[in-house]
């Protein structure tokens, strides 16, 4: 009686070891790691993630880890086995180049959900988010078009996949149908010797606005036309106090907010894997501070028609973001 009484207390103890394993795994938030291509200290997308990563610690009261400068495969897997020591159950990826590596390493790790960016997410613990940027780089024409006096603006652009770039033309062109829309690409998101050169080529066109649309290189950028007394469309942050007589507003994704959001999903048991987007309405995108440049006028009617687009899902031309 004495060993089948034992027997059923250890069957109990660990049906509810496995209940409390299975409940983590599928939402209860433990500790949170970061994982970025680069460094947290860019200023831009990179500050981002951290900061996102800062806020989920105040606000869920774990611990949070980051490391750097992960961009292969072998590095990632070993930040994986040591997050797995720490009790982390959520990574954060931060960036493209982390969905195809967590996709082949969610069946292997199965006690994390893996989060990444603009890929695609093909695992039942894999989520990629999107901003959709297309409607940010719209407004962001649209102002560019209304302040150009030479009715040339140019764009410099990390890929041609990026949806901001396609919206900044479509704006632009809506607002000024004589306007002339350049783009050059450097192919890699922080290659500033490569931007600057691009922007070279863009002033030798007489383009006098330009939208840096990269993380390592747009205040580079930013610096360099302010030197030349031209102008630029800021990218991801509120570029402002880069100088308000030299960025007309900025397209500011707000990666941080978006961390909270999906800390918060997990932490409930509510997110979902595959791809997610996010625009306007979800409070992750908007525009940054406008310049005084920028006529008071016309604030007003972007101001107006971004509140159209977040309550209807249309732009200004009547049609839906692509």
């Amino acid at each position: 009686m004495k060993k089948k009484l034992h027997f059923l207390i250890l069957a109990f103890l660990a049906l509810g070891i496995s209940g409390c394993m299975n409940g983590n795994a599928s939402g209860e938030l433990e500790n949170v790691g970061l994982l970025v291509p680069e460094t947290v200290n860019d200023g831009v997308w990179g500050t981002k993630g951290y900061k996102g990563l800062l806020k989920i610690q105040s606000n869920h009261d774990v611990d949070v880890f980051y490391k750097e400068s992960m961009i292969n495969d072998t590095s990632i897997e070993q930040a994986i086995k040591e997050y797995k020591k720490d009790d982390v159950n959520l990574v954060f990826g931060h960036g493209s180049e982390y969905s195809e590596v967590f996709n082949h390493l969610a069946e292997k790790y199965p006690e994390f959900h893996f989060v990444s960016f603009n890929g695609d997410a093909s695992e039942k613990n894999t989520t990629s988010l999107k901003f959709k940027g297309y409607s940010m780089g719209f407004f962001g024409g649209m102002i560019a078009a209304r302040h150009t006096k030479t009715d040339k603006i140019g764009v410099i652009a990390a890929f041609d996949w990026q949806p901001e770039v396609k919206g900044f033309v479509d704006g632009a062109k809506y607002q000024n149908k004589d306007i002339e829309i350049f783009v050059e690409y450097t192919r890699d998101w922080n290659d500033k010797p490569k931007a600057l050169k691009r922007l070279a080529s863009l002033v030798s066109k007489d383009t006098d606005v330009v939208y840096p649309a990269g993380d390592g290189y747009n205040v580079g950028v930013i610096e360099e036309l302010k030197e030349r007394g031209l102008f630029a469309i800021g990218y991801v942050s509120d570029q402002s106090d880069l100088g308000e007589s030299t960025v007309l507003t900025s397209t500011v994704q707000h990666a941080d907010k978006l961390y909270e959001v999906v800390a918060d999903k997990f932490s409930k048991g509510e997110l979902p894997s595959g791809n997610l987007e996010f625009d306007f309405k979800d409070g992750v995108i908007s525009m940054g501070k406008f310049s005084p440049l920028v006529p008071e006028d016309f604030q007003t009617t972007i101001n107006q028609h971004v509140k159209h687009y977040i309550e209807t899902g249309k732009l200004p031309n009547g049609k839906e973001a692509k």
